[in-house]
Parts: structure tokens; C-alpha cells; sequence
């Protein structure tokens, strides 16, 4: 019998989770469709900003400000609010976020208000969903384990982009009819629906570690994210794979004025929005179904390549056909955020997974505020086309830079991704599929 073996037999597959196991959990469910509002009322209030500035203004600078607002509050609070997610029950902290934020945009739907009291209270909305986020990302693996932690972000990613897919289409038209405070009103009922979802749906858990009775706390828990994420190489490439979005999210903050070279309007405005999204959800999918978990992480960084590369093709100044396939191929490159994300999970100890991913998206969000509100002042000076092109050239250098790092040490993530899975199938202890996949199986090397 041994000398019938191959290497396949001698080392165990590894198993790919299916979205039918993943929508099993409960939990998974609740934070789930819990998101899935939020996402929908949050494409609401982002198109209505987008179409009503430039329709005022005509000025590319000034849309892609308000579009950046969104993005901006990280770079002040959110690597030192992340933190609450580690001191807190993350439930908790979850609940606590969504019921603040429904207030405030309660507020700005029902009163009228001056642009700069409007953007100060988009600004504290926004601000706080850097501790949900944390919170919800660092609850997600003790929720979903093994394999089904990379079906459930594929899930979460593309219902994130095919509700901005469908928003941006038809985002124009529902607020046209509705009407803009109209709009923020139902973004407030969907923090509110979310909050009582997550009630009702979530488990009661503990705070991860003991909280910081110093005055600092939360500064010094930032600065010890900082210290886990960078003073690790495998941390410190996951991470720098994440913010590269930074260049590939710029042609959406130029959607408005990229559609007025084509004389177009919010229509317009919708489809380019809605080609990323749209080829994110494809490549979501087809990377977590039909790629295995180490194939994913020898292809990340060609696939990070992919997301910058078809930009470039921008300056050509191809039809509007053109460019929105050339949109959506970038949208499938950035499915490599699948696997980025899973072996960070796997490498960060569950007691710092607040501040970890705290400081990775707070990164990723003030990357992509930034990277729209200097694209935005270049299109002024150069167009949008010149400006998307020259992001594809800036990122693709970078991805092929993070790309020599990343094979440095890519060996050794996907071996100890094989160690932790090759015991328990070996063994083949008498358990379940919840044993199968308990912490021990998860569980980050020391």
C-alpha cells in the first residue's frame, strides 16, 4: 500500500469550505445580514454626495473631497478607537457603534444644517466605524474557523461589492425619487435594524484582555498595534499587500468628472462606479471556490499586479466600453485581499486581533482617502484619464515591490498553514466537524 502512495496521499488536501457551511452559523448569518444593511444604506448617501457635488460645482477637486470624507476620519482616530475592540466585548462594542451612529445620521436627515455642521457629523459617522469594524473582524475567526473564514470574507466581500454594484446603478435613481434627507434616513434605520440583528443574533463573549486602567490606554494599545503588525515580516507584508489599494481606488473617486469626458451623466456616473465592485464579486468568487488555500497565497501577488495593471490602459483614452471592462478586470485583481486577509488572521494572536486589524483598516480606509483627494487635485491640472493611468504605473511598481518581499517568506506562511492542518487529519480523531475545526486548529504560531 505504501508503495502506491503519491504525494498527494501523503500529505492530507487541504479542504475548501462551501458557502452553504458558512451560512450553517448562526452567527455568521447575524453579522452578516447585519453588514449587508449598513452596506445598502451606505451606497445611498455615497452616490447622493457624489452626483449632487459635481452637479453644483463641476469641480473634480471638490466632488472627490466630499467622497473622501468618508475615508479620511481613520488617519485621526482610527488606529486608537480600534483598540476598544481588545477591551471591550466586541459585541458589545458592535452594538454600541451602530446605535450611536443611527443617531447622528438621524440628526442630519431630520435637520437642516450648514455644509460644515453636515461634514463634522459624517465625519464622527464614519470615525466610529473604525471600532465596529475591528470589532467585527476580530470577532469573525472565533466564529468561522479553518476554511470557512476565507468562504465567509469572499461572502462578505462580495456582498459588499455587489451592494455597491447594485447601489451606484441604482442609487441615482432611488434618491432622485426619495429624495437626499430622505436617503439619510433610511441609512439611519439601517443602523438601527443592524443593532437589533446583532442583539439578537450574537452570543454574549467576554473582552479579550483586561482593559487599561491608565488615562492612555488606548495610545499605548495603538503603539503596541503598531510594534505586532511591523515588527513582524510576514504581518508587515499582509499589511502593506492591504493598503495597496491605496492606487487602485482612486478611478472611483474620479467617476464624475471621468463620465463628463464622455458627456455623460449620473447614469454614467453609476456604471463606472459599479465596474469594480462587479469585478470584485466575480473574482471573490472564483478565487475562494475554485483556487486552494496555499494556491492562493503563490497567486496574490500576480493577483495584486492584476488590480493596477489594466489602469494604465486609461491613458489611451479607450471608449466608455473599454474603460469599464478595464474597471472590472482591476476589480478581479483585487481578489487577492481573500488570501491577504486569511493568513493575517492566521498569524495575529487572538488577543490582539483589535488592534491589528484596527490598524490595517484604518490604514486601508486613510490610504484610499488620500489616494482620492490627491487624485482628485491631479485631475484639476491633468484629467482623469492621465490621473487613473498614472495610478495603475505607481501601483503596479509598488505591487511588484511587495511581490519580491512577499515570495521571501510566502514559503513559511504556507507551511505552517499545513502544519496546523496535517495533525488533525492524521490523527483522525473520532469528532465532529465543530471539533474538527475548534481553536487548536487555528490557532497562530507563538
Amino acid at each position: 500500500m505504501a508503495g502506491r502512495q503519491t504525494g498527494r496521499h501523503r500529505r492530507p488536501p487541504e479542504e475548501q469550505a462551501t458557502y452553504r457551511e458558512v451560512f450553517a452559523v448562526g452567527e455568521f448569518r447575524a453579522l452578516w445580514l447585519a453588514q449587508a444593511l449598513s452596506f445598502v444604506g451606505d451606497q445611498l448617501a455615497q452616490v447622493a454626495l457624489a452626483v449632487l457635488v459635481y452637479d453644483h460645482t463641476k469641480s473634480a477637486l471638490l466632488t472627490a473631497l466630499v467622497y473622501a470624507l468618508t475615508y479620511i476620519p481613520p488617519i485621526v482616530g482610527g488606529p486608537v478607537l480600534s483598540g476598544l475592540a481588545d477591551m471591550f466585548p466586541r459585541r458589545t462594542v458592535m452594538i454600541v457603534c451602530d446605535v450611536v451612529r443611527a443617531g447622528l445620521v438621524a440628526v442630519m436627515a431630520l435637520l437642516e444644517m450648514p455644509v460644515g455642521a453636515l461634514s463634522a457629523l459624517v465625519f464622527l459617522t464614519v470615525l466610529l466605524g473604525a471600532p465596529f469594524s475591528a470589532a467585527r473582524a476580530a470577532l469573525l475567526p472565533d466564529v468561522l474557523e479553518g476554511d470557512r473564514y476565507v468562504a465567509g470574507s469572499a461572502i462578505n466581500n462580495i456582498t459588499h461589492q455587489g451592494t455597491q454594484m447594485l447601489g451606484f446603478l441604482a442609487g441615482g435613481a432611488i434618491v432622485a425619487v426619495v429624495g437626499t434627507y430622505e436617503a439619510l434616513a433610511l441609512d439611519a434605520l439601517t443602523f438601527g435594524a443592524s443593532a437589533v440583528i446583532l442583539i439578537g443574533g450574537l452570543r454574549r463573549r467576554g473582552a479579550p484582555r483586561r482593559r487599561e486602567r491608565e488615562p492612555f490606554g488606548l495610545w499605548r494599545g495603538t503603539r503596541d498595534g503598531v510594534r505586532l503588525v511591523f515588527g513582524d515580516p510576514v504581518l508587515r507584508s499582509l499589511v502593506l499587500f492591504a493598503w495597496l489599494c491605496a492606487f487602485y481606488v482612486i478611478p472611483e473617486g474620479l467617476a464624475a468628472p471621468y463620465a463628463a469626458t464622455f458627456g455623460g451623466g449620473a447614469v454614467t456616473v453609476g456604471v463606472l462606479l459599479s465596474a469594480m465592485p462587479t469585478g470584485m464579486v466575480i473574482g471573490a468568487f472564483l478565487f475562494s471556490r475554485f483556487v486552494r488555500p496555499a494556491n492562493r497565497l503563490h497567486a496574490m501577488g500576480w493577483m495584486s499586479m492584476l488590480a493596477c495593471l489594466p489602469l494604465i490602459g486609461a491613458g489611451l483614452r479607450p471608449p466608455l466600453w473599454c474603460v469599464v471592462a478595464l474597471w472590472a478586470l482591476s476589480g478581479v485583481g483585487s481578489a487577492y485581499q481573500l488570501a491577504a486577509n486569511a493568513a493575517f488572521v492566521a498569524a495575529v494572536p487572538a488577543s490582539g486581533r483589535g488592534r491589528a486589524f484596527g490598524l490595517a483598516q484604518s490604514g486601508i480606509l486613510a490610504g484610499q482617502g488620500v489616494g482620492i483627494l490627491v487624485g482628485g487635485a491631479a485631475a484639476q491640472v491633468l484629467g482623469p484619464e492621465t490621473v487613473v493611468s498614472l495610478a495603475g504605473v505607481l501601483g503596479l511598481s509598488v505591487a511588484a515591490m511587495l511581490t519580491l518581499g512577499w515570495n521571501q517568506v510566502r514559503g513559511g506562511v504556507i507551511a505552517g498553514m499545513r502544519e496546523r492542518v496535517e495533525p488533525v487529519v492524521v490523527a483522525a480523531p473520532p469528532a465532529g466537524d465543530d471539533e474538527l475545526s475548534g481553536v487548536s486548529r487555528s490557532a497562530p504560531a507563538p
